[in-house]
């Protein structure tokens, strides 16, 4: 009794083709729970939270630029400024709230007793937060 057909002269070799119906079925199936089980992830469970108040983040300072060539001009946020005229918006700043951070930019060839005159005026006029801006050498930036 032969299988798979009524030719009696068919050749009884094995059969080399892949049968991939089974394969797509469990493929359909899979596809069908996935379908119906994808929605159920997206459902967040409800839950009364309490409400809190609290603080608004502070502000980030203003910040001023006070930058000093090397023959001892000053420029005040890029406008030049005399020593007077300097005094009077350190004077200034100091009485804003918050305080805004004073940040030098001096010339590398700039005296130092032009810096130290520029650093005790903000100090003894009332601003405290002072910085100093220079640039990176070229190892820092290799690292």
């Amino acid at each position: 009794m032969a299988f798979g057909g009524f030719n009696d002269n068919q050749n009884q070799a094995p059969m080399a083709d892949i049968n991939i119906t089974p394969m797509v079925d469990v493929m359909l199936v899979l596809l069908v729970i996935f379908i119906i089980t994808a929605p159920l992830f997206t459902h967040a469970i409800k839950v009364d939270l309490p409400s809190a108040q609290s603080a608004p983040a502070p502000e980030k300072p203003e910040t001023i630029s006070l930058s000093i060539d090397r023959s001892g001009k000053m420029f005040w946020n890029n406008d030049q400024v005399s020593e007077n005229e300097l005094a009077n918006r350190i004077v200034a700043s100091a009485q804003r709230q918050p305080q805004p951070e004073l940040q030098l930019r001096a010339d590398k060839d700039t005296r130092y007793e032009i810096l130290a005159q520029v650093m005790s005026l903000a100090q003894n006029n009332g601003l405290a937060k002072i910085g100093f801006v220079t640039v990176p050498s070229k190892n820092d930036a290799a690292k």
